[in-house]
C-alpha cells in the first residue's frame, strides 16, 4: 500500500541554511508548532506536518489500514519535494519522535539530526496499551466506543483544554493562560475536521510497530528531551531509548511533565539552538575533532540545566522510577484524557467558568 504525501504548513520561512521538519503527537496538530516551536526553528526554513489520518492528512478510504513502510515513504516524499531532498533536522513530539527515528531507520539520508521531545520507541511502552487501542481492539463495538469518545474530548473548548491537563506537571501557569488557551482552541479546531476512522488508523499502525531493536541503526545525532514527570510516555523508557541510540544526548527535565515546549518554552529553546549549533560545528571537523566538540557541546547543554556530568550523556535521576513501578494515567494519546477533578487541586469549583485560564 501507499500513502500521499502529507501538506506541508509553513512554521518558518527563511532562507538560512537550516531545514526544519516537525512532527507532532497523537490526536494533536501542526498548528500547535506555530505557538511552541523553539525559536531556532522558527528562525529557520521549517514545515510542520501532521500524523496520518489528522488534519489536513485525510487517508485515501476512512480507517484505511496504513504500514510503517507506508508512514515513512509518505514523509520521505514530503521531504524531498519541500527541501528538495536535503536532510533536514527532524523534530518530534511523543509520536512525532516515533515518526521521526523511523524515518531516519529508513531513509536516512534525508535526515541529518534528531530531537525528540517526550518521546518513545514502542508504540506499546515497555507493555503497556493505552486506552483507545484497547477500545479498537474490542469486538464489534470497539470502533463505535472509540469514536464516541474521541467526538465527546473534542467537543468543547473546555473538555478538550481539561481533558489533556496530564501533558503538563505545574496545572497552572503557563498552561492555564491565554496563549495556551488559544494553541490548544485551533488544535481542537483541526481535529474537529479530521475523521475518527483515520485518527484509529493512525493508532492501530503505532500500537502495532516497535523500533526498539532497531534503534542501534539509527547513526544521526539525537538530543532527547525528557521530562521528568512524564505521566504520558514513562521517563525510564525514554532513557532507555537514549540508551541504545548511538549518538545521543540527553537533557531530563526536572518539573517537567509530557510537554516540555509549553512549561519550559525558553530553556528548551536554549537547548535545541545549542544542540543544532553543535552539529553545525562538528560538520567541517575530523572525527576526532568531532568528538571532542560533541562532548564540549553535551556538557554546555547540562550545565545549562545546573547539572555536572562530566562525561555522561543521560542523568540518573532517583524520581525516575520504573515503568512497572509507575503509575501512568491512560489516555487517547499526547493530548486527550478524560478529566478527573479529584487528581488535581485546580477542579472544576476552583475554576470560573467564564474563562479557562483564570
Amino acid at each position: 500500500m501507499t500513502l500521499s504525501p502529507p501538506p506541508v504548513e509553513w512554521i518558518g520561512s527563511s532562507q538560512l541554511d537550516q531545514d526544519y521538519v516537525l512532527l507532532h503527537g497523537m490526536v494533536m496538530a501542526p498548528s500547535f508548532w506555530r505557538t511552541y516551536a523553539p525559536d531556532v526553528v522558527q528562525k529557520a526554513r521549517s514545515a510542520a506536518y501532521a500524523l496520518p489520518g489528522h488534519h489536513p492528512w485525510r487517508l485515501a478510504r476512512p480507517g484505511q489500514a496504513i504500514t510503517p513502510e507506508a508512514v515513512a515513504a509518505a514523509y520521505a516524499e514530503a521531504i524531498r519535494r519541500d527541501f528538495g531532498g536535503r536532510p533536514v533536522t527532524l523534530i518530534g513530539h511523543s509520536t512525532g519522535g516515533f515518526v521521526s527515528l523511523l524515518i531516519a531507520r529508513h531513509y536516512p539520508e534525508l535526515v541529518k539530526s534528531i530531537v525528540l521531545v517526550g518521546a518513545f520507541a514502542c508504540g506499546r511502552f515497555e507493555g503497556q496499551e493505552r486506552l483507545p487501542a484497547k477500545l479498537l481492539r474490542i469486538p464489534r463495538v470497539g470502533p463505535f466506543l472509540f469514536r464516541q469518545f474521541f467526538l465527546r474530548w473534542i467537543s468543547t473548548s473546555e473538555q478538550f483544554r481539561w481533558g489533556s491537563i496530564e501533558c503538563v506537571f505545574d496545572k497552572g501557569c503557563p498552561w492555564q493562560n491565554d496563549i495556551a488557551e488559544a494553541a490548544m482552541e485551533e488544535v481542537r479546531l483541526q481535529l474537529l475536521q479530521a475523521r475518527p476512522e483515520d485518527i484509529a488508523a493512525c493508532i492501530h499502525f503505532m500500537s502495532a510497530t516497535t523500533l526498539v531493536g532497531e534503534l542501534s541503526a539509527v547513526r544521526v545525532p539525537v538530543l532527547n528531551i525528557v521530562g521528568a514527570e512524564d505521566a504520558i510516555v514513562p521517563p525510564a523508557h525514554q532513557l532507555r531509548v537514549s540508551k541504545q541510540l548511538p549518538q545521543a544526548q540527553t537533557v531530563l527535565l526536572r518539573n517537567c511533565g509530557h510537554l516540555p515546549m509549553v512549561e519550559h518554552q525558553t530553556l528548551m529553546s536554549k537547548i535545541v539552538g545549542r544542540f543544532v549549533d553543535s552539529i553545525g560545528s562538528v560538520e567541517t571537523r575530523n572525527f576526532a575533532g568531532q568528538t571532542t566538540r560533541r562532548e564540549a557541546k553535551a556538557a554546555d547543554l547540562f550545565r545549562l540545566m545546573g547539572l555536572s556530568l562530566p562525561r555522561t550523556e543521560q542523568s540518573p535521576m532517583p524520581r525516575v522510577q520504573s515503568a512497572q513501578d509507575r503509575t501512568i494515567n491512560q489516555g487517547l494519546g499526547e493530548g486527550p484524557h478524560e478529566y478527573h477533578p479529584h487528581r488535581h487541586s485546580n477542579s472544576v469549583a476552583d475554576r470560573r467558568p467564564a474563562k479557562l485560564g483564570a
